[in-house]
């Protein structure tokens, strides 16, 4: 019996080693690292004729996690630089170590971000190596690469006539078509974008028309889309006027063919719109005196937004403010003091500072537009 005991102690202390030592021969695995990102190209300018052609591929080495490579995914982010990637454009992939880019994919992009045509912007690149339930994720470094657009047609067809009018129950002047101009006239803010500021109707329609006093074509919305008192989607000969706002007031109206969309927001800065406008300062031939010559200092009303001096004496190292009522200090426009401004490009703001005059005296053309409270010189 005391023999068969010790068997028994025995056998049992030969499994208990046995069951230890396999534990300490486990495998430890450990983290992957950090892929490192390169790209074919730093300087991506595809011509429109590249749409479908691959004009970047992005390359990244093996981050080594501790699983199959089938089981390792990979998310590209591209963002604008200085975004910290907070709106980035993403693909995602498995098991390859690259990822191609068409020339439509990244112009797409970038329009869809805003940046116009031909002007190369920064972006940033990263790539995000994970298992595919995204555990252990590890970023790549960043890679500074610049972008540029390419010109594809507008979504909506251009007006052939090169401006825009208001007309409808929701502006000043109803259904009366030819509209008032310049007061219900847009401005052209680029070449594809116009824009306006509009005394607007409540529950109330309107329509866009190319010519001025010609019903034959027009730009309208397709109805029963809900919302587009504040704005949606347009389009060439649609079959619904655009619904006006639900509370009258100012209005700007941003009208944009390259993506085919309109925006109506609320115009609510100090002063309001100008009916006319005047310059003052020792910079102009009237110098400081209020009220000042006309009609040599009083600008030409272009459109809703736009006024325009066609030639004016101005005298380098002066200064000059505008008025929006000749006699009257009370209201004013002026330098809005950013860093970007020049003497002959800028941003204006009620109750600025004074606006420096250009460097040298001449004539000079001067445009102010409201719609987006830009100023302009160019000498003549």
């Amino acid at each position: 019996m005391k023999s068969a005991l010790k068997f028994f102690l025995f056998i049992t202390g030969i499994s208990l080693f046995a069951s230890c030592d396999k534990t300490d021969g486990l495998n430890i695995f450990g983290n992957g690292i950090a892929p490192v990102l390169t790209a074919s190209s730093t300087n991506i300018a595809p011509a429109a004729s590249d749409s479908n052609a691959v004009v970047v591929i992005f390359n990244w080495s093996y981050p080594q996690h501790a699983t199959d490579s089938a089981n390792i995914k990979y998310t590209i982010d591209i963002d604008s630089t200085g975004k910290n990637f907070a709106n980035p454009t993403t693909k995602v992939v498995t098991k390859q170590l690259n990822v191609m880019y068409t020339g439509k994919e990244l112009n797409n992009m970038l329009l869809g971000k805003g940046y116009a045509f031909g002007v190369p912007v920064d972006m940033d690149v990263r790539v995000t190596s994970s298992y595919v339930n995204n555990n252990e994720s590890i970023r790549s470094n960043v890679l500074k690469v610049k972008m540029t657009a390419y010109k594809i047609p507008p979504k909506v067809a251009l007006p052939s006539s090169g401006k825009l009018f208001l007309v409808g129950s929701a502006t000043q002047g109803g259904w009366n078509n030819p509209v008032p101009a310049p007061s219900q006239e847009f401005s052209k803010i680029d070449e594809t974008t116009f824009g306006g500021i509009f005394q607007l109707n409540a529950a109330s329609e309107y329509l866009i028309l190319p010519v001025n006093g010609d019903w034959s074509n027009k730009y309208a919305v397709a109805g029963g889309t809900p919302g587009l008192n504040q704005g949606g989607n347009f389009g060439y000969n649609f079959n619904d006027n655009f619904p006006g706002p639900t509370a009258a007031g100012l209005y700007k109206i941003i009208v944009d063919f390259q993506l085919g969309k309109f925006t109506v927001t609320p115009f609510t800065q100090q002063h309001g719109l100008p009916s006319e406008l005047f310059m003052v300062g020792d910079a102009s031939p009237g110098g400081w005196n209020n009220p000042v010559p006309v009609p040599s200092q009083k600008f030409t009303r272009m459109s809703s937004t736009r006024f325009e001096l066609a030639s004016i004496a101005l005298t380098a190292g002066k200064n000059y403010l505008l008025l929006p009522t000749n006699g009257d200090w009370g209201r004013k426009f002026g330098n809005d003091g950013a860093t970007s401004n020049t003497k002959l490009a800028g941003r204006i703001k009620p109750e600025g500072g004074d606006m420096p005059s250009p460097d040298v005296s001449g004539n000079y053309k001067v445009t102010i537009d409201f719609v987006n409270n830009t100023y302009t010189l160019v000498k003549l």
